[in-house]
């Protein structure tokens, strides 16, 4: 018999957020996760990089987009994407001083609500590598100058030339939610940093990761880390997919132990996306992808494949039931798997060549529940109570 938690989690229905190359849907999810209604498109026609609801009110989305007559901006709705208004206010680097190089913000990669005990804070991740904060549920932000104004700026991101095929991009933002003031962030490249004073002051946090044969580790601007992941259930663990591996680190060690080693030799452990069991810090899931000299990426021998671990990386077991068993060469990008609070868990995935994959089962099996999307830049999801 389930417990009052385990049936009010039941009760709730799924929405999974869908960011895409040329605009955004919700995808709606009756309470036992069967069956779907898509909403949308949003903003038809523009790059919407990420759209989260925030869990401390069930009510606000965030959505950033690339607009061709706006340009980079967030967009905000209070009715599930019935009506937006958009930011007065972007996230926009300070005009460079005499002499200093300019920097502008390319556009907004990720959306990061702040700690359930500050309502109305979000924090943004841009491309170039920016963090700025927002006090106000969205609606104006401000440069976190902790990081952006930091003289060792340089020396951590590097130049241009030093990010990803798509851009160098703050991707990552972790609040911890026992300590508002202690946040760790994730940067391609440029390394995973830690931050114990709200964003005042940040040190690198890359001990014992590798680095692209023939780099010099010690230089943060050569570390490449592709998603990172805090558990709920247990804040000191952290997980992180690497361009050089799966990792994980449980403070307040400062060295990240690579667990990717105990996958399969014949997968290996590169990839983008990763998450981590909401209730079970020992559990998570990555979608490989080939990573010799295939680029841009794609799934293994064309067969896309989930892998799990139970025990905390020590192991992996493959999941693929009903997922394509060949010539799939698509994949699935760093913001673009997600899961849902349910029990047992849900996951999705949302692939290059705009399908969305769910399982009700943790990954046990699998089911394409949209198809013809456009390319999936990210994937959220929310469990909203019934009214």
């Amino acid at each position: 018999m389930k417990n009052p938690a385990q049936r009010r989690r039941s009760a709730a229905a799924v929405v999974v957020l869908v960011a895409t190359r040329k605009g955004a849907w919700l995808l709606w999810g009756d309470a036992a996760r069967r069956t779907w209604r898509v909403d949308g498109p949003h903003f038809l026609g523009h790059i919407i990089h990420h759209l989260v609801l925030d869990p401390r009110d069930g009510r606000t989305l965030l959505a950033s987009a690339s607009t061709g007559h706006l340009g980079p901006t967030i967009f905000r709705s209070e009715d599930f994407g019935r009506s937006w208004v958009e930011s007065r206010q972007p996230p926009a680097f300070p005009k460079a001083e005499d002499g200093a190089a300019a920097r502008s913000v390319d556009h907004t990669f990720r959306l990061t609500p702040g700690h359930p005990g500050e309502p109305g804070a979000w924090y943004a991740g841009t491309s170039p590598h920016g963090l700025f904060r927002s006090e106000d549920g969205g609606a104006s932000w401000a440069p976190c100058a902790g990081l952006n104004d930091d003289p060792r700026y340089r020396e951590w991101m590097g130049g241009p030339q030093d990010g990803t095929p798509d851009g160098p991009k703050l991707h990552s933002i972790l609040v911890d939610p026992r300590d508002a003031r202690h946040l760790y962030l994730g940067m391609s490249s440029g390394g995973v940093h830690e931050s114990l004073d709200g964003g005042a002051s940040w040190a690198p946090l890359v001990g014992g990761l590798e680095v692209v044969e023939s780099f010099d580790p010690s230089q943060i601007w050569f570390h490449d880390p592709h998603c990172l992941r805090l558990c709920p259930s247990q804040p000191d663990r952290l997980y992180q997919q690497n361009h050089c591996g799966i990792y994980r680190l449980d403070r307040p060690a400062r060295r990240w132990v690579r667990i990717g080693r105990n996958m399969p030799a014949e997968v290996g452990d590169v990839g983008f996306p990763m998450v981590v069991h909401p209730r079970d810090a020992d559990t998570a899931w990555v979608f490989p992808m080939d990573g010799t000299s295939v680029w841009p990426r794609v799934a293994v021998g064309g067969r896309p494949a989930v892998y799990v671990t139970r025990d905390g990386g020590a192991s992996w077991t493959r999941q693929a039931e009903r997922l394509p068993e060949s010539q799939a060469w698509w994949t699935v990008k760093r913001q673009a798997m997600s899961h849902d609070h349910g029990d047992p868990v849900g996951l999705y995935v949302g692939t290059t060549s705009g399908e969305i994959w769910a399982s009700r089962d943790e990954g046990a099996r699998w089911a394409c529940v949209a198809r013809h999307l456009p390319e999936i830049y990210a994937l959220e999801t929310a469990q909203v109570a019934p009214a």
